[in-house]
């Protein structure tokens, strides 16, 4: 049997309470917050001060449930633990950064951000210029990843916006007073020509979004691709919501495990054409991210790892 704190996440969501918050009032070790978020085992005594503070009973912040955790979660976190070279988690670290980073304009190659994640270094020829904010947020990337990874239990606004902090720390945007890095948008913006949410009113669409979604009992692909949809039309963040998006699309599927996708920059199109026609006709959205699933099968395949049902 494995433990869940899931039910003590949607309580904090709901009263506005952020993990750190409950760590400085109950005076927590980092440590034991990690273990939470990990849904890892914590000392009754923990539990107990957490109920005292929350004024709520032990069995509505924790239950067991049954072990479900997918061999593909299994393995991209025993290799990240070891550090091993040349797997399937080195493999996807590569890729995920940089489909995704030029799917939103980074001019690195894929050499160039396999060298990045491989040395910490970055090569060019004397004729190209590298741009350094396309460096950082290649890297950037690389602990978005591990930071999924190790939170893949939980989706709130609290994890949401850590994911964008990460993403966007020392990039050019973040020198900017009106961008708020790990915080919502503070100026209207556009996507594709559409108008998203008005900054006045995301949060309270987000909480909204995260609240439906977190209430289904059995969460499926197309609710997964339907999430991803409704955030980016939100459009939550000045920057970055792309990215966000689709590291927590991967992140449901591994929670709900199904199989993993990442979009190929190269079908950028065919992705902003489901986005953009999502509302009247949903299957060019899901038949892209479908075959984009097919395609990390062969990775599963070929690392030989037991593919996860596909919901």
């Amino acid at each position: 049997m494995a433990v869940s704190y899931d039910k003590l996440f949607k309580i904090l969501q709901e009263k506005g309470i952020k993990k750190t918050e409950l760590l400085k009032k109950l005076k927590l070790s980092s440590a034991t917050i990690a273990k939470l978020s990990k849904n890892e085992f914590v000392s009754l005594e923990v539990l107990e001060k957490i109920c005292q503070c929350l004024n709520c009973n032990i069995e509505d912040i924790f239950e067991f449930v049954q072990e479900t955790k997918s061999p593909l979660l299994k393995q991209l976190i025993e290799e990240k633990g070891i550090k091993l070279k040349g797997g399937i988690y080195h493999q996807i670290q590569i890729n995920f950064a940089y489909n995704s980073n030029h799917i939103e304009g980074s001019r690195l190659s894929e050499d160039q951000t396999r060298y990045i994640y491989e040395t910490h270094s970055i090569i060019s020829n004397k004729e190209e210029s590298i741009s350094i904010n396309d460096v950082n947020e290649t890297l950037n990337h690389f602990r978005c990843f591990d930071y999924i990874l190790e939170n893949v239990n939980i989706l709130t606004e609290e994890l949401i916006k850590e994911i964008h902090k990460i993403l966007k720390t020392n990039t050019l945007d973040s020198l900017q007073d009106w961008f708020k890095v790990g915080e919502y948008k503070l100026r209207p913006n556009t996507v594709g020509g559409k108008r998203t949410t008005p900054p006045s009113k995301v949060k309270g669409e987000m909480r909204k979004l995260l609240k439906e979604y977190n209430e289904k009992e059995n969460i499926t692909f197309d609710d997964i691709i339907e999430f991803h949809y409704n955030f980016e039309s939100i459009h939550p963040f000045q920057d970055g919501n792309g990215r966000v998006g689709r590291l927590i699309m991967f992140k449901e599927c591994l929670r709900n495990n199904i199989v993993p996708f990442i979009i190929d920059e190269k079908y950028k199109a065919f992705y902003y054409r489901g986005l953009k026609e999502f509302e009247y006709e949903k299957g060019y959205l899901i038949d892209t991210c479908l075959s984009a699933q097919n395609k990390f099968k062969e990775l599963l395949d070929y690392f030989e790892i037991e593919e996860t049902t596909n919901k």
